[in-house]
């Protein structure tokens, strides 16, 4: 995530990329459809109106909750309050600088940038003066999980008082090369940085695993818990699967291919069935530098096919210049031409990249065991890893996004049968080994007529090992170059597969496709794509004067497999929601007819309760923060196929028209769509995890105030934010991200 999309909020978006000049198929926004009128109270989005609660004192809104204790005393034979999902009054859109949730919630500060993770580690003063990063929160959170400890401290999955949350710290908040939050005076925007600034920049990517739990009725982290740790970009990490010691993983750092450093540009999450946690490497190719001859210098083999397919052309620089910090070796490996003499990478980085770009699993609860890097599900730049229904006796399916324009939907399926006993192993990693080191990789084609195809990205596939732009060598060059394999095939091209996940009640399948603005009727150049059945919006969006075009809403996308499940190779698909403002043109925009108190832009996390099973997706919008700052909207899922086609028309500059059936969702009513929160100015909302019994929601705050100018650093007044320090917590004014936690006031479920 980190990204302000299409429609950026920041003057480079890193995130929105686009490296894919292959001819396949687009599949655009056939999202985000059925959000209902909302005939609630609209008291004032987190303005004068909003309440302060509890000791944090964030904002809540609206009236009190359908499912709310009866104020009358309680006996014994009194039945308990009839629950109803949903039971909230919807929150109205805000561009205050704060969070708001409906009235009978509490929104508590948690963990945010600086915290410490250790005893002995100082309070984090937030002036820029802050160093010793491997131990405090790192910056950007972004998805997590949630992973129960019982009271004597061991491995749980019902514990609801105490756990640990398994957090991705994505990236930075920059502008202009530096971190400019992070330092004193805004740090060093010209070349070479600064080994101290691009020191504590480094340390605050990568991971977290942070305790939390109850003290009373009161939820905190614990910063002396022994669980407590980070991993960073320099953290010793296995690579483990199809690529492990292959030619395409040799560098200085591992002469054998089997190890890397570290982990980068951490978004989306999963949680296995037996218990680990799961992190997607989604876009890391902007940290990495080429020189300018470099393509000769690799005498312009395949491997610059390659990097360019993966973003990385000759003369690119680099997001934060952290290779001009020093001669170390730390430094170096940020710069990936081939500068060394040896013919297999061992004496340079040109080989480096390669290490980045998968799904990470590591074992929230043991410190001792190294995570590993699972290359059997891909090298793209992944969001979240969703697993599908287990089954005993059937293969495991993992559900995957590549995050960047025109790129695709995958699956993984494992070749080992799930058996329930692994669910309780006492070595998780080792269960990893089993069920997702060998398998089949996919990726998804959807045809015009609402069903699609599972393709294997396999070497033994004619159109693979015959591919002319490419020539893969094995299985493990098919999966470190997984994006070309899908090119090869015929994929088809997505709006930004951002996180998925899977509907507990029928386990179907949802992905999050964010935004597009690069759909239109008549294409023009191999970056655009017209619109079809999948991807059937396209439209100009207007942001007060600027007119923002192709598919600046996004939408939500839903698959059910065949009859073989997990391991099917066809399936069905229809679109959930399709973003849009409520005032939009119902036509070809606004398919869900979305009112005024549920409409939204650019969906990105989702993920469904396990325990009420509310589908929770966030935003992570450009397109209407004139509006309203970003969101988290709660339905009530449906089925595909519960809908209708329907058919859009668009006219054509010669006089005709091109028409375009697609596949809506069943429309959504009141009490099936509702807003539930927004967030604070400039912020992403991401991240969901909650407790066993659904009472505690943990979401992340990300990046608020980042539309801050670099310039401004030294007045916290023209800061476009200051929370979380507006809400009471912390030192100093300048913006953190963080965690939150949601509990609702009457003890009961989150979203009842």
């Amino acid at each position: 995530m980190n990204k302000p999309n299409d429609l950026a909020r920041l003057p480079v978006d890193h995130d929105d990329i686009s490296s894919n000049d292959s001819s396949n198929e687009h599949f655009n926004t056939v999202l985000n459809a059925r959000l209902s009128r909302r005939a609630l109270l609209r008291g004032g989005a987190a303005s004068a109106a909003g309440a302060l609660l509890g000791s944090i004192g964030l904002s809540a809104c609206g009236g009190s909750s359908d499912g709310s204790v009866a104020t009358a005393p309680v006996t014994p034979t009194t039945p308990a309050p009839t629950e109803k999902l949903l039971g909230f009054q919807a929150v109205s859109k805000s561009l205050a600088d704060a969070v708001v949730v409906p009235a009978g919630y509490t929104a508590t500060v948690l963990y945010a940038l600086g915290d410490p993770l250790t005893a002995a580690t100082p309070a984090y003063k937030n002036d820029g003066t802050d160093t010793d990063f491997e131990n405090r929160a790192g910056d950007h959170h972004d998805g997590m999980e949630y992973f129960a400890l019982s009271a004597d401290g061991k491995p749980s999955v019902s514990a609801n008082d105490r756990g640990l949350l398994a957090i991705n710290h994505e990236a930075t908040t920059d502008e202009k090369l530096a971190s400019f939050f992070l330092h004193a005076n805004g740090g060093t925007t010209t070349l070479p940085r600064p080994a101290a600034e691009v020191d504590k920049e480094v340390a605050i990517h990568g991971l977290a695993v942070v305790e939390v739990r109850k003290n009373g009725a009161k939820w905190e982290y614990a910063k002396d818990s022994a669980f407590n740790r980070r991993v960073t970009p320099l953290t010793d990490i296995e690579i483990s699967g199809p690529a492990r010691g292959n030619a395409l993983m040799v560098t200085k750092y591992s002469p054998n291919g089997t190890r890397t450093r570290g982990t980068l540009n951490n978004c989306g999450t999963g949680k296995t069935p037996w218990n680990t946690f799961l992190t997607g490497e989604e876009n890391w190719s902007g940290y990495f530098t080429r020189s300018s001859t470099d393509d000769t210098a690799r005498g312009n083999d395949k491997s610059v096919a390659s990097l360019k397919r993966y973003g990385r052309n000759q003369g690119d620089a680099s997001r934060h210049g952290w290779e001009t910090a020093g001669n170390e070796d730390k430094y170096a490996r940020w710069n990936i031409s081939k500068t060394g003499t040896s013919a297999d990478g061992s004496d340079d980085y040109r080989n480096e990249m390669n290490g980045m770009g998968y799904i990470v699993e590591m074992d929230a609860y043991d410190k001792t065991r190294l995570a590993k890097k699972r290359t059997a599900l891909g090298r793209y730049a992944h969001e979240s890893a969703a697993f599908g229904k287990p089954v005993a006796g059937q293969p495991l399916a993992v559900y995957m996004g590549d995050d960047s324009r025109n790129e695709y939907i995958y699956k993984f399926v494992s070749a080992a049968a799930w058996s329930a006993a692994d669910a309780s192993a006492a070595d998780r990693i080792s269960v990893g080994d089993k069920y997702l080191d060998t398998g089949k990789l996919y990726v998804a084609k959807f045809n015009a007529d609402g069903t699609g195809q599972w393709i294997e990205l396999s070497i033994s596939n004619p159109a693979i090992s015959g591919y002319a732009t490419y020539k893969f060598a094995d299985q493990a060059d098919v999966v470190v170059n997984a994006r070309l394999a899908a090119d090869a095939v015929g994929a088809t091209k997505m709006d930004r597969p951002e996180w998925c996940s899977v509907n507990p009640a029928n386990g179907e399948i949802y992905f999050a496709l964010t935004n597009n603005s690069n759909r239109r009727v008549e294409p023009s150049g191999s970056s655009q794509a017209a619109p079809d059945a999948a991807n059937p919006r396209v439209y100009t969006d207007m942001k007060g004067s600027t007119a923002q075009q192709g598919n600046p809403n996004g939408h939500i996308l839903r698959i059910k497999e065949g009859a073989a499940g997990s391991a099917a190779t066809s399936f069905q698909w229809d679109v959930y929601l399709f973003g849009a403002e409520a005032k939009a043109a119902a036509g070809n925009v606004n398919l869900s007819s979305l009112t005024e108190d549920q409409d939204f832009s650019s969906p990105d996390g989702i993920a469904f309760s396990q325990a009420t099973g509310i589908c929770w997706f966030q935003t992570d919008d450009g397109a209407y923060t004139d509006v309203t700052n970003c969101m988290m909207v709660a339905g009530i899922p449906g089925q595909v196929g519960d809908g209708k086609k329907v058919t859009l028309t668009y006219p054509r500059a010669n006089g005709t028209n091109l028409t375009v059936d697609t596949y809506v969702g069943k429309a959504a009513t009141a009490d099936t769509l509702k807003r539930f929160l927004v967030g604070p100015v400039a912020c992403e909302i991401t991240g969901l995890a909650e407790t066993p019994d659904g009472k505690a929601l943990f979401v992340n705050i990300q990046h608020p105030g980042e539309n801050t100018a670099s310039a401004n650093i030294a007045d916290p007044a023209k800061y476009t934010s200051q929370w979380p320090s507006n809400a009471g917590y912390g030192s100093g004014k300048r913006p953190r991200s963080a965690t939150i936690v949601i509990t609702k006031n009457d003890g009961g479920r989150i979203g009842t």
